[in-house]
């Protein structure tokens, strides 16, 4: 075989290659027009480079991020470097759909791209070379482990009858409320909740019936909280509320509406219908409390001291004889 016919089959070769390999070649010269396109982009795009070539690339790619684009390409002009984009920066360059079956799921394709600078003989870059890889496999399976740790710590943090905050998650954010206002100052209140007689109900209407029924409340609670409030099931029948920057006027108001609405609340369960009310204590943050189980333990105190006082009334700390 002569030199000619060999350097003729290495550039068939070469160009073969170009058109086949797996990631997307485009040039694009200073004016940010196309002077390369590969077979990747034709396939991905639907253009032939004979659409795009000497085309400026922002006409063609309208949904391209311009501004990100030329601020990415300029420092390789300028600077004669190298630069890299990964998905989670930008999750592509160049919004093509995603044909993978396996990753389905996403609406386009993820692009880890590589910007090379290309230089003339005299060392000036004149050209800007793109490299495009299709990352979708790699990018959807992080986002779904992603999703799912975020489901993970979200029920080990949520009681799973309820859908309120289980005790260990509670009583942690009140920890740290406990220690805000020690440095900060401010008022908050703790408030705790205890369905009475609720033992009857699951005797009446079976466990699942007084299931029902703490979901039922679990839902009213949610509907009466503001915001900032953080409610949780303390245990069993029992649930706690903590009142961020409430005073005790706020919280005997907030109270109130929680005892008449739980009073009200009808629970149909089946043919029957179950009715409840609450025995309700709080407590406002007291500087003698030394640590933030002291605030539990007064609450919890003031809850006593209403169902021991005839049920479905509501209790302050600060107004029991013996606090």
């Amino acid at each position: 075989m002569s030199a000619v016919d060999l350097n003729m089959n290495e550039l068939h070769w070469l160009m073969d290659m170009f058109n086949t390999v797996d990631v997307g070649l485009v040039v694009l010269d200073r004016d940010y027009k196309v002077c390369v396109w590969n077979g990747f982009m034709v396939n991905h795009s639907g253009l032939l480079p004979s659409a795009v070539k000497d085309k400026d690339l922002f006409d063609s790619f309208p949904s391209i991020d311009e501004k990100w684009f030329r601020s990415k390409s300029e420092s390789v002009f300028i600077l004669k470097n190298r630069s890299f984009t990964i998905w989670e920066q930008q999750p592509y360059i160049f919004r093509f759909k995603n044909y993978r079956p396996i990753t389905g799921k996403a609406d386009y394709m993820y692009q880890n791209a590589t910007f090379i600078p290309l230089t003339t003989t005299t060392g000036e870059v004149s050209h800007i070379c793109i490299i495009i890889y299709d990352v979708t496999d790699a990018a959807v399976n992080k986002k779904e482990l992603e999703e799912a740790n975020s489901k993970l710590e979200l029920m080990s943090r949520t009681d799973a009858l309820t859908q309120l905050a289980n005790r260990g998650h509670w009583e942690e954010a009140l920890r740290r409320e406990y220690l805000r206002i020690l440095r900060s100052g401010g008022c908050s209140v703790l408030l705790m909740f205890d369905i009475d007689h609720f033992k009857k109900v699951n005797d009446k209407y079976g466990h699942s019936g007084g299931d029902e029924a703490l979901r039922q409340i679990a839902e009213l609670l949610r509907k009466t909280l503001r915001e900032t409030d953080i409610a949780g099931r303390y245990g069993g029948e029992e649930f706690a509320v903590t009142l961020l920057d409430t005073d005790r006027a706020g919280a005997e108001v907030f109270a109130e509406r929680l005892r008449s609405r739980i009073e009200s609340l009808v629970i149909n369960f089946g043919v029957k219908q179950i009715k409840l009310t609450a025995s309700i204590g709080f407590a406002c943050f007291e500087e003698s409390f030394d640590r933030y189980e002291k605030w539990i333990e007064a609450a919890d105190k003031a809850l006593y001291s209403s169902k021991e006082h005839g049920r479905n009334r509501i209790t302050a700390f600060d107004t029991l004889t013996d606090s």
